[in-house]
């Protein structure tokens, strides 16, 4: 019973803080929580229903282990993928790391406590609680930007506006297609009055031009009317893609709701960084290459994991705190 009602009780802070701003990442912490709780009622019900059913308590610890190393083995082959079809770089190389990390972290923390030594196993310990903070926080960050990704948007924006991912030999590539594609469907299901389009993206130091002239040329020649499109070629970040692009309609007179078109791997952060910068605006994305995925989500969470470097440093201190206490009765334990 009990976990019933805690979990109908994240899931209506969920719905409240969902309806307050659905660009909030703590949505994606209660949908988790609220969908735990509610899977172990079900399993408690079923139990109680018949005992035959508690071998799925033997799944439910076992599945989240061996989908940890499967995970691992997949961004590995992933990796490889990557190398393959970008060449080598870091974004390449990256599932790669992680992969091995994955893999590596619990043998090297297994060794560090098998030594004997207090200090070896308080780090150990240390690596174990951030660990599983890290894997908690990209379940969520994962699972609430599939949900947000799905989500509707408003049918009548004022404006549209593209962020620039880079062009390749002045031209715009697949990835950035996607979303200049995108912006272009909602601009012709929009009656009677179109929105502005506003392609945004600076002058890279190994681009011939700025991305916004492409992306402009890429619209118009697709059919946007060219006095709908508005350049904005100062951005060189997501940050200053929103914020000159706002500025830039503000000071033409053209207010409203906006939506703002990236990839899907991106959507999250942009609507998190949206609502950061105070800016009336949803997000929408563009398909992406399967294989590009999980390095782009993986970027992406490192990104917004830096955005909220404070709150998470605040959040992992008392583990610090634990570690060292676990580490120092150890020393003082007559078995070490």
């Amino acid at each position: 019973m009990l976990t019933l009602v805690l979990g109908l009780l994240f899931a209506g802070l969920f719905l409240a803080s969902f309806q307050s701003d659905r660009r909030r990442l703590r949505n994606g912490v209660f949908l988790l929580v609220a969908a735990w709780f509610l899977l172990q009622a079900l399993l408690d019900f079923l139990i109680d229903l018949n005992p035959w059913f508690e071998w799925l308590n033997l799944v439910i610890v076992v599945v989240p282990v061996v989908s940890i190393f499967v995970f691992a083995g997949f961004l590995l082959a992933n990796g490889v993928t990557m190398v393959r079809r970008e060449g080598p770089s870091i974004t390449s190389f990256l599932p790669m790391a992680v992969g091995m990390a994955v893999f590596l972290a619990p043998v090297v923390a297994f060794l560090f406590v098998l030594s004997g030594q207090p200090v070896l196993a308080g780090i150990a310990a240390l690596a174990f609680f951030l660990c599983a903070y890290l894997g908690c926080a990209f379940v969520v960050f994962l699972g609430y930007a599939v949900v947000y990704s799905k989500m509707r948007f408003s049918p009548n924006p004022a404006a549209v506006i593209v962020l620039g991912s880079g062009l390749i030999d002045g031209k715009v590539p697949p990835l950035l297609a996607a979303r200049l594609n995108k912006a272009l469907e909602i601009y012709d299901a929009v009656t009677p009055v179109r929105p502005v389009l506003v392609p945004s993206g600076g002058q890279g130091p190994d681009e011939p031009r700025p991305e916004s002239s492409a992306m402009k040329d890429y619209l118009v020649t697709k059919g946007a009317a060219p006095g709908d499109v508005v350049e904005e070629n100062k951005a060189t970040t997501t940050r200053e893609n929103l914020a000159y692009s706002v500025a830039l309609l503000a000071d033409r007179g053209i207010q409203g709701p906006l939506l703002v078109c990236t990839n899907n791997y991106h959507v999250l952060r942009a609507a998190l960084l949206s609502r950061r910068q105070k800016i009336n605006a949803e997000v929408v994305g563009a398909p992406t290459a399967r294989y590009f995925v999980p390095s782009a989500f993986l970027r992406e969470f490192v990104a917004v994991m830096r955005d909220n470097r404070v709150t998470n440093a605040v959040l992992c201190l008392p583990m610090f705190g634990i570690a060292l206490l676990i580490t120092v009765a150890l020393m003082n334990s007559p078995v070490v």
